[in-house]
């Protein structure tokens, strides 16, 4: 039986944000989603319906196979199946650079995209850019983590799909929640 979290990931996925291309290929000098913007994607989503991510990998003498599972907090479990890449050199640099594609690549299928740049750019023309100055400080001046994901959300609405301003929500409400483990620590 899956009722409980497939409930709770369609919940999840309707809060999911776009994985931001933040990263660039210098070899096709292009810019790319990287596993840390398709994690940063989904994450506070998923564990916001208690659902945890994780990822399984199984061994191959070609590349390496990934799985992604989420567990729901009830125990029952969503799978994406195997995903498989090939390493495009036998040795550790090879293994390693193809199993960080193929965790990229398995997040996606949990009905993520990375962000149509090309498409917002053309639809962003003579468009000024929003001022999120204060949603910035609004995070910065949270209290409880309730306050930090409204005013992350806000935050996040105000910046029009603007990513270099979404880059900008997501360090501000990073160093808000490192600033929270540190003042927890003290």
């Amino acid at each position: 039986m899956t009722s409980k979290i497939a409930a709770a990931f369609v919940k999840a996925q309707k809060a999911f944000g776009p994985a931001l291309k933040t990263a660039t290929n210098p070899h096709f000098r292009s810019r790319y989603a990287d596993l840390s913007a398709c994690v940063e994607a989904v994450i506070d989503a998923l564990n916001d319906n208690g659902i945890a991510l994780m990822q399984q990998t199984s061994e191959s003498d070609t590349g390496v196979t990934v799985e992604t599972v989420l567990i729901h907090e009830s125990g029952e479990t969503l799978t994406t199946g195997k995903l498989h890449v090939p390493a495009s050199k036998q040795d550790a640099q090879g293994y390693g650079s193809a199993l960080t594609y193929c965790r990229r690549y398995s997040i996606m299928l949990l009905g993520l995209a990375p962000e149509d740049d090309d498409g917002n750019a053309a639809s962003r023309r003579n468009v000024p850019t929003p001022d999120i100055t204060d949603h910035l400080a609004a995070i910065e001046a949270t209290v409880t983590g309730d306050d930090l994901k409204a005013a992350y959300k806000d935050a996040w609405d105000a910046c029009q799909g603007n990513q270099a301003l979404q880059a900008k929500v997501i360090a501000a409400k990073n160093a808000r929640v490192e600033r929270a483990k540190q003042e927890k620590a003290a």
